[in-house]
């Protein structure tokens, strides 16, 4: 395997302690590899050296859909099986303290207890796909913990908030009877990434209505609701509507995993054994397929951009010379004599130079 660079002491240190299944060893990886401290991409690259193992479900949908609720009773469930859990949760970012607005997780205060539960909260810091820059790595981190499955769960409202597949094996979409009318917005975003649809809080009047729709967005999105319908000057629908589809969600393949709609109440725990028996024959049909394996390599390639950008990032601008001409663009810009464009069209002849 290529190596990135030697181990310093205190990451070697580190790294001990992780590997002997301390949890504080746990914390402190996590912290380094979130404030990108000195060494950090080797320890990475030492943890992840085993490839993916753990089972990654990741859990999105608007605010106030339960989510929290959700993840803390699925928690609780996996516990029962005697199933060590590792939870990521990703919140906006609070434009006064930098941190998780709602870091607190005043609802998974029930399980935050359990040893064999770690909970991790962080924010998002400006980033736009609903994920922080580094909560892959984390996922990773706790992957090569020895966790067997994590759970990732995230702020998502539409388009931008899509990140969380290339986080996770499985995406469940959680969505609230309230959110009826916002099917429409969520076609092109969280409608096209679901591989489970949770209506949670389904004692709530219109739950029946909403996972209508849901299931006749999925008919629509897969043609078969117009399938019937006499074309319209010559226009087949039903085809139509299957070359219209953008999504990577398996749901219309002709063996494929038709992708459910669900009913739950996290709060009174109705309907989640329901639901962790889905994700599990989806995992089961991600192996059987070699989806599983698809997902993997699409994330492996994700995650070398990503670095990439990052390292290249770092590199630009931390040279002087770059620096002093971002200076002094700044200065010709505002005299009207450069643009943004000439400006950066210069610092980028110097690092290929």
């Amino acid at each position: 395997m290529t190596p990135v660079e030697p181990l310093d002491t205190t990451t070697a240190e580190l790294l001990e302690r992780f590997r002997d299944g301390k949890i504080p060893g746990l914390a402190r990886a996590i912290s380094v590899v979130e404030g990108e401290r000195s060494g950090f991409q080797s320890l990475l690259h030492t943890v992840m050296a085993g490839g993916p193992q753990a089972k990654r479900v990741g859990v999105t949908g608007p605010p106030g859909a339960g989510k929290s609720s959700l993840v803390a009773a699925a928690a609780t469930s996996y516990r029962e099986r005697d199933e060590r859990v590792g939870v990521v949760a990703v919140d906006p970012t609070s434009p006064y303290s930098g941190g998780a607005l709602l870091g607190d997780r005043i609802r998974m205060n029930d399980i935050a207890m359990d040893p064999g539960i770690f909970i991790r909260s962080m924010a998002t810091r400006g980033s736009l796909g609903g994920l922080a820059t580094t909560t892959k790595e984390v996922v990773d981190l706790m992957d090569g913990f020895g966790f067997p499955r994590v759970l990732i769960e995230t702020v998502g409202v539409g388009q931008t908030e899509l990140e969380i597949t290339a986080a996770a094996d499985t995406v469940v979409v959680v969505l609230v009877p309230e959110s009826g009318d916002a099917i429409q917005a969520m076609k092109a975003g969280l409608m096209e990434i679901a591989d489970i649809f949770v209506v949670n809080k389904a004692d709530r009047p219109g739950s029946a209505r909403l996972v209508k729709e849901l299931r006749q967005a999925l008919h629509l999105r897969a043609g078969s609701a117009l399938k019937d319908i006499p074309a319209h000057h010559g226009v087949d629908l039903g085809q139509a509507m299957k070359k219209e589809r953008t999504t990577d969600a398996p749901a219309t393949e002709p063996e494929g995993w038709s992708v459910p709609v669900l009913t739950t109440n996290a709060l009174t725990n109705d309907g989640v054994d329901k639901l962790l028996r889905t994700i599990d024959e989806h995992r089961s049909w991600l192996e059987e397929s070699g989806q599983l394996e698809v997902r993997r390599r699409d994330r492996a390639e994700g995650r070398i951009r990503d670095v990439v950008n990052r390292e290249l990032m770092r590199i630009a601008w931390r040279r002087d010379e770059v620096v002093d001409l971002l200076r002094e663009g700044v200065e010709e810009i505002a005299g009207g004599e450069e643009t943004p464009y000439s400006v950066a069209r210069r610092i980028v002849e110097v690092l290929l130079r």
